[in-house]
């Protein structure tokens, strides 16, 4: 898969994500990926939230991790 592919799947992924974030105040935004490694940016209520590695690590990352060939992990940007 090439790297528009890649990130288009990525993109589409977190589309379907991106309203389970909403729904609690929060929102995700997609930054770029780099060496397979997906980095978003975490907003709203997400940021600061005591929950946030779980939700990137055993949400957004899992998902990502399964869909997408070549991705090895998810980062948030700060």
């Amino acid at each position: 898969m090439d790297t528009a592919q890649t990130e288009k799947q990525v993109r589409t992924i977190l589309a379907k994500i991106r309203p389970y974030l909403q729904r609690d105040g929060g929102d995700i935004e997609f930054v770029k990926i780099e060496d397979g490694i997906v980095y978003v940016r975490l907003l709203g209520a997400c940021v600061g939230c005591p929950s946030v590695n779980l939700t990137l690590k055993d949400g957004i990352e899992a998902i990502l991790l399964e869909e997408v060939p070549g991705i090895i992990g998810v980062e948030n940007i700060v």
